[in-house]
């Protein structure tokens, strides 16, 4: 579809109503009309169908095996206990393969069909939590920080992060209208939009939360960063990014990833204005005539990142101060238990491309929702698609570890640095866009990298590997020191030389290779990684200083060591 299609579509929509509830009513298709599958988007959904049947039932003369993706608005994918049984209630009830992590930190449920779609999304709100915005033209579910190491610091930098995705929050009722049967009363599609305007956003927009010296968001990947600054323990403020972006079209030298650039320091009482300027002059100024184009990396591109700073402190009445020095150490999560300051205990936990499931290698869901039962704290999803059983007090750890490992879920404590760190996206068979396989590949493609590993005595080695289904970026592959990007069935370029810490790009090595090809090109790599590396040095960082690929830096050094 059209940028010009998708822009008409969006100011004819009568604020994101369009005709959803007449397709929802359509009994002959279990698909929607095309404008309202742009529309749903907003809402929280997207059509899909099972493409392993679609030749099938296209020679059965059967319309595609149509279902729905929806996933939830969940800032910092922090959920209770209660909301944790009543998600894995609606997967069970509604949805197929279980719960599945995203790399946003929200839950997505797949397989929902139109028939089912408005039970679920009210069996979702009925456990406070909404869909509304977690996908469209509009500011998408905000990340935040997910590693307990700093839990005061995480409070009080949640806290913010929930409140600005509450103000950023579309106006419009049409999601209450059409999903929760609130009435329509009189100035309905006419809802006043002060952050969106009448044609939201030209493309998505992504908010994260980091907090030094973990990465887990890869902050420098969104559109919007907040670097929290940390002072004797206390929140200071954050250093501002912009124009992250991992989206990109093969073979068009017009889109690529970028990385964000740092514009300066705020106050926390300057967050939400600064955000707000950022959002409204993306939505002035970003290119609504070539969508590839239309995400805030390029407007920063085409107009300069000095221009669009000086545009922000206009709009929010702030003057940026000078970014402050900040270290990250990596970009992963940290496994098993740590502490918190107030005494309470935090383990997290690795869940293979964030789907959970019971299946051969343990009944994680059961497991999960046994915990869920008996656990008083809270639960955390993480920006690396695992989960963190969070503010568990000291006196009941031997009762979560106890049901982990009655249920398959320790699997942390013996997997190798480069499971523990692997991200794929879902990819096969739902995404419409996905090119290749990414989740279902991921553990066939790991246990072939590890025995590469293993033959170069490499296994303790920290790799980060992320594997995606097409050049869209969802698992955030150009950060990865070894990434697989789709090019077609079977078939990848393969991307080398990010670092661990998610402050440099990687770069094409080899492209639309198979795997044959895939494990040739890194064995001879990995062999003279394992004989020449120094101490401590990543595979990413060794790749460039010997030159084997060039570095794309997007952060001032300085700034970062």
């Amino acid at each position: 579809m059209s940028a010009h299609s998708v822009e008409e579509i969006k100011q004819g929509s009568d604020r994101l109503r369009g005709t959803l509830r007449q397709s929802l009513a359509d009994p002959v298709t279990g698909a929607l009309a095309e404008t309202d599958q742009v529309l749903i988007k907003y809402h929280g959904s997207y059509q899909q169908d099972d493409r392993d049947l679609r030749e099938e039932r296209r020679q059965s003369r059967l319309e595609p095996d149509y279902s729905f993706m929806i996933r939830t608005r969940t800032p910092g994918g922090v959920i209770t206990p209660a909301q944790w049984l009543g998600l894995d209630a609606i997967a069970t009830t509604y949805a197929e393969r279980g719960l599945r992590i995203t790399t946003r930190q929200a839950f997505q449920f797949h397989g929902v069909i139109k028939g089912r779609l408005k039970a679920t999304m009210q069996a979702i709100n009925a456990q406070m939590i909404d869909t509304l915005a977690a996908c469209g033209d509009v500011n998408r579910n905000v990340a935040v920080a997910a590693n307990p190491l700093q839990s005061r610091a995480h409070a009080a930098v949640y806290a913010q992060a929930a409140a600005l995705s509450e103000h950023l929050l579309p106006n419009t009722r049409a999601y209450y209208e059409i999903w929760l049967d609130e009435e329509r009363v009189a100035g309905s599609g006419s809802e006043d939009e002060p952050v969106y305007g009448q044609a939201y956003l030209p493309r998505k927009f992504k908010i994260g939360f980091a907090i030094p010296p973990v990465n887990d968001v890869d902050v420098f990947a969104q559109d919007l960063g907040f670097i929290a600054i940390l002072e004797d323990g206390e929140l200071a403020g954050y250093n501002v990014s912009i124009g992250g972006g991992m989206g990109a079209t093969h073979g068009d030298p017009e889109t690529y990833p970028r990385l964000a650039d740092v514009i300066g320091f705020v106050t926390p009482d300057q967050v939400i204005a600064v955000a707000t300027a950022v959002v409204t002059t993306q939505r002035d100024y970003g290119n609504r005539a070539v969508r590839k184009r239309a995400r805030l990396k390029y407007t920063l591109d085409d107009r300069g990142v000095h221009w669009f700073t000086q545009e922000v402190e206009r709009r929010a009445g702030v003057s940026l101060s000078p970014a402050r020095h900040f270290d990250f150490e990596h970009s992963g999560d940290r496994f098993g238990w740590v502490e918190g300051h107030d005494g309470h205990w935090h383990l997290t936990l690795r869940l293979l491309s964030g789907r959970i499931q019971d299946g051969p290698d343990g009944a994680h869901l059961t497991g999960l929702r046994e915990i869920a039962r008996v656990h008083t704290g809270d639960f955390r999803m993480t920006p690396n698609q695992n989960l963190v059983i969070a503010r568990v007090p000291a006196e009941r750890r031997a009762l979560i570890d106890a049901l982990v490992e009655a249920h398959g879920l320790a699997g942390f404590r013996t997997a190798s640095p480069l499971r523990l760190k692997s991200i794929a996206c879902v990819a096969l068979p739902t995404c419409g866009l996905a090119m290749a396989e990414a989740e279902r590949y991921l553990p066939t493609l790991t246990d072939k990298i590890e025995a590469l590993l293993s033959a170069h005595g490499l296994l303790d080695a920290p790799i980060l590997l992320r594997i995606s289904g097409c050049p869209n970026g969802c698992s955030r592959p150009y950060l990865g020191e070894i990434a697989l990007v789709g090019k077609a069935p079977g078939r990848y370029n393969l991307m080398l030389g990010a670092d661990h810490r998610g402050q440099r790009l990687n770069a094409l090595y080899r492209e639309n290779i198979d795997e044959p090809q895939i494990l040739a090109a890194l064995d001879p790599l990995l062999a003279d990684y394992a004989a020449q590396r120094r101490p401590a040095e990543g595979f990413g960082d060794f790749l460039v200083r010997t030159g084997v690929v060039t570095p794309r830096i997007g952060i001032p050094l300085e700034l970062a060591s």
